[in-house]
């Protein structure tokens, strides 16, 4: 950050005489984690469930960031008032940890981090051995910290969620424009103006003539308008419409393949940012202050490093480009910071009338896949905009960031444009104190093994898993935090070393059965009017379309899977191709999974032009060998545990025994 706005931001602190913060912790209940189980030095934990109360000064000029913060009512003391719900898992004796919360954001107000680095089993409540996993999290002695940052999750028990209040105008209702987008796998009658479940905005007022219903049949087919006698906002009930102004209605029912846009004019949107000064504040809490409530005293957190997968990775993207790392104190919040399959994108977060759940690329283009993509400063050239990701990051707050991606980020989030420059022509120097690591060969998330194939049988998903990489990738993350020690450098696809190419230089071999994409999902400069950039408002939807940005993916071998980034033993030591794409999707989080042929014979009677796995292997034995020399490299480079090597060759040895049949 520029001298200026440190001059700045100094006036407006000495220019505001209250002072946001927690102000209080409810907690509704505690319990024992996995029945008081020891875990390494940390010995037994507990889980603390409640709700955190807040306030910030709206004349802080570190809330100016906060979409509407001046349009929210204030308390006696001119503070704005809302609350989250929090999760925490914490050792008993915190003293007994290793001094840092992990903090994870999250996804849709789930909880995840205990699935992905755990390898656990999946919980809202997670309290039971099942819940913890093989303890990894807990063994490292992290304190583990869940804050509900999004105002409109499905209203499910366990799902985390902010409290904002809405915006007004001297008393007046604020009112604006939102779109839903409806597509269905068969036909229906209604529809909810909600994305999965989430909380709809209602339309103000169903007769206003600003409400249209469009549709088309392709991503870049024209908008035809239905006319406005056969739709209306209402839910199917009993075979008939049954007014409600949050589902919309059409006579003639929504057929599957086709993209239905309903853009329709609310009223009274909530403070959408303050999610993410929630998640802000709570941190700075126990990090330089205490929470009695929680059983967390002062100096017992001394570091602390947030991890967002998917939607919650581009919270973090938008978290660090709006400014949020800097507390009302101005004091750094997170120390370290890992935007986990984001790609390029950011999203609707803080925003007027936010709709966080809407995700990047496609058919239905919101504001998430819109620049800066890259961390330093660059020129737009599609929109003529000035800006990088972290140009808004003073240097007193900016955090050691890991990007971490799977291969399905470059195919649909424009994953490239995060390390190239916008132009696509030339690569990025990265900052020293960021790293970025695509996981080779993966999709969004890991299929389980043995994967299930398609609802078609076409395909099977991508096994491919980045858990091991994620897990010592957080242990060089604390590590450098706490003693300085530097991390692994990075790994990805670039135009200099002729690893990231156009898609239409990819040279994907010809496997039998495999199509490869005929439509890519392009990013272009997206216009939602003169006022998102600069007042977090939406004046024009569906969004002109402008310049498109590069496409750019990793070039591939002679077996399909990717010659550079952090490649896992399933790729340098194959069974099978893997890919972060779908030939039947370009905006599919899944990817593709197909073995080699067995034999040389069963090969050339398929025309696989991909060696078999009897001419690539002498046995079983062979094999395992070669697997676990490649996980030793990737040990000493620091990208695996050594505690993890024995689990990742028993996974291998099971992957050979399905694929040969135990044909020894």
């Amino acid at each position: 950050m520029n001298k200026n706005r440190i001059l700045l931001s100094l006036i407006f602190l000495a220019a505001s005489t209250a002072i946001g913060e927690v102000v209080r912790i409810d907690v509704e209940r505690s319990h024992e984690i996995a029945n008081g189980t020891s875990y390494g030095l940390a010995g037994s934990y507990e889980g603390i469930v409640g709700k955190i109360h807040y306030t910030v000064d709206p004349d802080n000029s570190i809330n100016q960031i906060i979409t509407d913060i001046g349009h929210a009512a204030t308390n006696s003391a001119g503070l704005v008032e809302f609350s989250t719900d929090f999760y925490l898992i914490k050792p008993k004796n915190i003293e007994l940890g290793n001094g840092a919360v992990f903090v994870e954001v999250p996804n849709r107000g789930g909880k995840g981090i205990l699935t992905r680095f755990n390898r656990a089993a999946a919980s809202l409540d997670p309290i039971s051995h099942e819940h913890m996993g093989d303890g990894f999290l807990l063994q490292q002695g992290f304190t583990l910290l869940w804050i509900g940052w999004q105002h409109d999750t499905p209203l499910q028990q366990g799902r985390l969620r902010v409290y904002p209040p809405i915006a007004t105008n001297h008393d007046e209702t604020i009112e604006g424009v939102v779109r839903s987008d409806v597509i269905v796998s068969e036909k229906a009658f209604s529809h909810s103006l909600g994305n999965r479940g989430h909380i709809a905005y209602p339309v103000k007022d169903p007769a206003d003539p600003r409400n249209v219903l469009t549709v088309r049949d392709g991503l870049m087919a024209e908008r035809q308008i239905i006319p406005r006698e056969q739709w209306q906002f209402a839910r199917r009930e009993d075979g008939r419409p049954v007014q409600d102004p949050t589902m919309v209605y059409l006579d003639a029912g929504f057929e599957p393949g086709r993209i239905y846009e309903v853009v329709y004019i609310s009223q009274d949107p909530p403070l959408a940012g303050l999610g993410l000064a929630a998640i802000r504040d709570a941190i700075s809490l126990v990090k330089y202050g205490s929470a009695d409530e929680l059983g967390i005293p002062s100096g017992a957190i001394d570091r602390a490093i947030t991890y967002g997968s998917s939607q919650s990775g581009r919270l973090l993207r938008t978290y660090l480009h709006d400014g949020f790392n800097e507390d009302e104190q101005h004091r750094k919040v997170f120390d370290g910071v890992i935007p986990h399959i984001a790609g390029g994108a950011r999203g609707s977060f803080n925003q007027r009338f936010a709709q966080a759940s809407r995700a990047p690329g496609g058919a239905f283009e919101y504001p998430n896949r819109v620049f800066p993509f890259a961390d330093e400063m660059q020129i737009d050239p599609a929109t003529g905009m000035q800006d990088g990701l972290l140009t808004r990051v003073t240097s007193s707050s900016m955090p050691k960031i890991f990007y971490t991606n799977s291969s399905t980020e470059y195919w649909r989030s424009v994953g490239a444009l995060t390390h190239t420059t916008v132009d696509g022509k030339q690569d990025l120097p990265l900052l020293d104190n960021v790293r970025t690591y695509n996981f080779a060969g993966t999709q969004h998330g890991p299929a389980a093994f043995p994967p299930r194939r398609t609802s078609s049988g076409q395909y099977a998903p991508n096994p491919n898993d980045y858990t091991w990489f994620l897990r010592a990738l957080l242990v060089r993350m604390d590590q450098w935090i706490k003693d300085g020690r530097l991390p692994p450098q990075s790994r990805y696809a670039t135009l200099k070393q002729e690893t990231l190419v156009s898609f239409e230089a990819m040279s994907f071999p010809k496997i039998p059965g495999i199509s490869p994409l005929t439509e890519v999902s392009i990013a272009y400069a997206l216009n939602f009017g003169p006022d998102l950039a600069s007042k977090g408002i939406i004046t024009q939807e569906p969004p002109s379309l402008g310049l498109p940005y590069p496409f750019l993916v990793p070039q591939v071998d002679k077996n399909g899977n990717e010659v550079d980034g952090l490649r896992s033993t399933d790729v340098t030591v194959p069974l099978a191709t893997y890919t972060g794409w779908l030939p039947t999707n370009p905006v599919s989080g899944t990817g593709l999974y197909v073995p080699f042929a067995l034999t040389r014979a069963e090969r050339e009677a398929n025309n696989d032009p991909r060696l078999s796995i009897e001419e690539r292997y002498k046995g079983r034995a062979q094999y395992l060998g070669l697997v676990a020399e490649s996980a030793l490299e990737l040990i000493d480079g620091g990208y695996l545990l050594d505690q993890d090597l024995q689990k990742i060759l028993e996974i291998s040895g099971t992957h050979w025994d399905h694929l040969t049949n135990k044909l020894e």
